[in-house]
C-alpha cells in the first residue's frame, strides 16, 4: 500500500510523456501542433457540434472498440482476451504525443471515432473544460474498487469522474558497463558522459520537458522554472554543447537501441528500460539509473473521448483491465505500476522490479511537470536542439 508521502506526491503527478515501440515520429509532429497544448486548448472554445452520443446505460455492448493510446502500451493477449470474452472487435490507433491527441480531438468535435483515449494527467483539467471528454458511469466499471487510493480521485480529476489510472512512471537512463566502465548515479554523470565516452553513441528522449529537465534537475533547478535566464542557459547548453554529442532522440530505446546495443547510453522511461534489458542477450551489460538528484513523475488515465461511438464497450473495457489478474499481466508486459492494491505483493515473482515499483525515498525525489508560461519556450529549445544535432 502506498503510504500518505507517496499519496501526497501521486496528487499532482504528471508529465508530457512519449511511449511507443512501433511508432516512428517522436514528440510533437508538426509546426501546428508544436504551439504547445496549452495554447491548442486556450484557442479551443466549443461551439455548435454534433449532438454528443448516448452515454453507457450498462446495455448490450457494440461490435465494436476504438482505443487512442501510446503505441504498445497493452498486452495484446489481453486485448484478444476481451474480444474472445466480451464480442467487440478493438481497433488500435497509437499518438506520439499528448499534443497530437489533443489536437485531434479539438479538431473532430466529437466526431473522432475514438472511444477511449489515454491523456496524461496534466493536460486533463483543459480537456474536460473543453468538453473533450465523456463523464464516466462509475457504476459500470466495479473493479475501482480494486485501486489503490493513492492512485485516485486525483487533483486533475475529484471524484474520477472522467478518468481512472493506467499507469504511472518515472525518468532515468541507461548504459553499457563494457563501454563506460566507471559508475554514473546523477544527471551529472549522464551530461558528463554524453560529452566523453558516450560521444556519438548517446540518445535522449524526443520529448521538450524531458530534455530541458535532465539539464535543470543537474543544476538543483525545478524543472518547471519560467525564469528567462535560467532557461536561456538551458538552451545553451543543450543547443551549443550537448546536440553534437547526441546520435538520437529516440523515446523507446527499449524497442531497439538496447536490445541492439546500437547505443551506448540513454535516456529512458523505466518500464522501456524494463523492457530493452529484459530482451537483451546480453542483460548484465546494462546499468538503469533511477534520474538523480531529482527527476519526474508522471500518470497516464484511461478515459472516454466526447462523442464515442462505443460508450458500453468502453465502460466494459475499462472495467476489463482494472481486474487484478489483468492489471499483473499488463504490468509485466509495459513494465509500469498501474495502481492496482496489492500488486506489488502480486508481482513478487517477476522480473526486475525494481524498475517498476519504487520506495518512499526514491518517489520522493521525482516530480511532476506543470503546463505554464514556459512551455512554448521548452517546445522551442526543443526544437533548436534537434536541429542543432542534425535530427
Amino acid at each position: 500500500m502506498t503510504n500518505d508521502k507517496q499519496v501526497r506526491i501521486l496528487a499532482n503527478a504528471t508529465a508530457s510523456r512519449i511511449i511507443g515501440h512501433e511508432l516512428t515520429r517522436r514528440g510533437f509532429i508538426g509546426a501546428t501542433i508544436a504551439a504547445g497544448t496549452a495554447g491548442v486548448l486556450a484557442a479551443c472554445t466549443p461551439t455548435g457540434g454534433p449532438a454528443p452520443a448516448p452515454g453507457a446505460t450498462g446495455g448490450p455492448l457494440e461490435n465494436g472498440l476504438s482505443i487512442y493510446t501510446w503505441g504498445d502500451y497493452d498486452d495484446p493477449e489481453l486485448l484478444t482476451q476481451f474480444t474472445s470474452d466480451n464480442g467487440p472487435q478493438i481497433t488500435l490507433d497509437s499518438f506520439n504525443s499528448n499534443e497530437e491527441m489533443i489536437s485531434k480531438l479539438i479538431a473532430a468535435r466529437g466526431t473522432s471515432g475514438y472511444d477511449i483515449v489515454v491523456p496524461t494527467g496534466v493536460y486533463l483539467p483543459q480537456m474536460i473544460q473543453n468538453d473533450l471528454l465523456t463523464e464516466l458511469n462509475l457504476d459500470l466499471i466495479p473493479n475501482l474498487q480494486h485501486m489503490d487510493g493513492a492512485f485516485l480521485n486525483q487533483v486533475w480529476d475529484p471524484g474520477n469522474r472522467y478518468s481512472i489510472c493506467k499507469a504511472w512512471g518515472t525518468t532515468g537512463f541507461v548504459y553499457d558497463n563494457t563501454v563506460i566502465s566507471r559508475d554514473l548515479r546523477t544527471w551529472g554523470d549522464f551530461l558528463d558522459a554524453a560529452q566523453n565516452e558516450a560521444s556519438g553513441k548517446t540518445s535522449v528522449l524526443d520529448d521538450p520537458t524531458g530534455l530541458v529537465g535532465m539539464y535543470f534537475w543537474s543544476k538543483g533547478i525545478p524543472w518547471t522554472t519560467s525564469d528567462p535566464a535560467q532557461l536561456d542557459e538551458a538552451e545553451d547548453f543543450l543547443v551549443n554543447t550537448l546536440a553534437k554529442h547526441v546520435a538520437a532522440f529516440d523515446s523507446y530505446p527499449g524497442g531497439a537501441a538496447i536490445p541492439q546495443a546500437s547505443h551506448v547510453l540513454m535516456q529512458s522511461w523505466n518500464g522501456d528500460a524494463r523492457i530493452g534489458i529484459l530482451e537483451s542477450d546480453d542483460p548484465d551489460r546494462w546499468e538503469w539509473r533511477l534520474g538523480a538528484p531529482d527527476t519526474e513523475l508522471w500518470m497516464d488515465n484511461w478515459c472516454i473521448a466526447k462523442g464515442a461511438p462505443n460508450p458500453e464497450a468502453a465502460h466494459a473495457f475499462i472495467n476489463f483491465v482494472l481486474d487484478p489478474e489483468v492489471q499483473l499481466v499488463n504490468l509485466d508486459y509495459i513494465g509500469y505500476h498501474t495502481g492496482a492494491e496489492g500488486i506489488e505483493d502480486a508481482a513478487a515473482d517477476m522480473e526486475m522490479l525494481d524498475l517498476v515499483f519504487f520506495d518512499d525515498a526514491q518517489v520522493a525525489t521525482m516530480h511532476p511537470w506543470e503546463i505554464g508560461d514556459s512551455q512554448q519556450r521548452v517546445v522551442d529549445i526543443w526544437n533548436a536542439m534537434r536541429a542543432a544535432a542534425g535530427a
